[in-house]
């Protein structure tokens, strides 16, 4: 006679059956070496398989079949190590300490992302670093924070707008314009619009990766963004006789951009250019600050950065940083893992200020380089 088999159901008491068996758990967090900037706390490999094994030990514990092994602790870290070293714009950053993605995928309602951020933001403030450079970028944020709320009180949310074309600079300024919004919501009991202002100078000859995050981080963060193919102070003429009420564009230059080294947090177009306040709220971050930034707080990034690109332009005048090549081969490190601002720029066809001695003094430009810097306008970050 075939042995006869009890179909498990909950709260049903069959005395017959055996004991479950304990089901495999996996190894508690594990903190892993630095694979980039900063360091991370990896959380168990696929948590969402630690529930399913659960789930199945649970169905089969009247059964004889042995659930699976647990992995080891040296599996996990593996995994957890190859999965933050391929993680990039196109793919869900690693989990940390148990928490999601900052930016998640499918996109959320603008107001629920602005909440989002600003929690995030005020985490990271309140925590106490040991590292130098995360406290430096805590020191930025807050004085980047204290523009944008500045210029939410000199202007109207209809008169602002962001200039925005994928790079990591303005990433991280709409980061932190959002945060400010929703400041701003909450202490003035007003609604966050359901859009921002903002507007995209498109290259002649754009990167589709480019072209590819442009369009996804405008739907992810809810941007009206208007593109123009067109030079530059043709492009702002233009925004601005179709959007007469923008009176001031957030601009993510910084100190080490083409023109930048005079710049303040509020500077007025110059002489010849459509007339409208340039706000810099990063001017004087550091390039190894910005990517500290984005890297902590896990913000998906244009993919072209892990590729050796650290200064986005066109197809034609862009290339992998040579500071970042590997040996004598083709292949670059990622963008984040370069230190020296003045270097940044190397990878840029009459790159302007793209060599320096890294301590905050401007080396003279090329003659080539002096010709292209002739025109002083904004920049658009990059």
């Amino acid at each position: 006679m075939p042995p006869f088999r009890y179909q498990y159901r909950p709260g049903l008491h069959l005395s017959v059956l055996p004991p479950p068996r304990p089901c495999p758990r996996l190894p508690p967090p594990t903190s892993l070496p630095n694979l980039g900037n900063p360091p991370i706390a990896i959380a168990p490999a696929r948590r969402l398989r630690h529930q399913a094994i659960s789930t199945t030990c649970r169905r089969r514990s009247a059964s004889s079949v042995s659930p699976s092994p647990s992995p080891s602790h040296a599996f996990v870290a593996r995994r957890s190590a190859m999965t933050l070293a391929t993680s990039n714009a196109a793919h869900d950053y690693p989990t940390v300490d148990g928490t999601p993605p900052l930016v998640p995928d499918p996109p959320v309602p603008f107001a629920k992302l602005c909440a989002r951020l600003d929690d995030a933001i005020a985490a990271f403030l309140a925590q106490e670093f040991q590292d130098v450079r995360l406290s430096a970028v805590q020191a930025q944020t807050r004085v980047a924070l204290g523009v944008i709320e500045e210029a939410l009180q000199r202007y109207s949310i209809s008169e602002l707008s962001l200039s925005y074309n994928g790079g990591k600079d303005c990433l991280v300024l709409l980061v932190l314009y959002l945060v400010a919004l929703h400041r701003r919501s909450v202490a003035t009991s007003s609604p966050i619009p359901p859009s921002i202002q903002s507007v995209y100078i498109q290259s002649a000859h754009p990167f589709p990766e480019v072209e590819h995050f442009v369009v996804s981080s405008t739907r992810t963060y809810s941007l009206s963004l208007a593109t123009y193919a067109s030079p530059m102070k043709a492009a702002f003429a233009s925004y601005l006789r179709d959007q007469p009420n923008v009176k001031a564009i957030f601009v993510g230059t910084r100190r080490t951009d083409p023109h930048g080294e005079h710049l303040t947090h509020f500077d007025p177009t110059d002489h010849g250019w459509p007339s409208f306040m340039r706000i810099h709220p990063v001017i004087d971050w550091h390039y190894v600050e910005i990517w500290t930034f984005i890297r902590h707080l896990r913000i998906p990034y244009c993919p072209l950065y892990d590729a050796g690109y650290t200064s986005l332009g066109g197809t034609t005048d862009t290339h992998p940083n040579p500071a970042l090549r590997i040996d004598t081969t083709d292949r670059f490190r990622p963008a984040y893992e370069l230190v020296e601002d003045y270097e940044e720029r190397l990878g840029r066809d009459g790159g302007g200020a793209s060599g320096g001695s890294g301590n905050g003094t401007m080396r003279k430009p090329s003659p080539q380089t002096a010709a292209g810097l002739a025109q002083s306008g904004p920049q658009t970050p990059n």
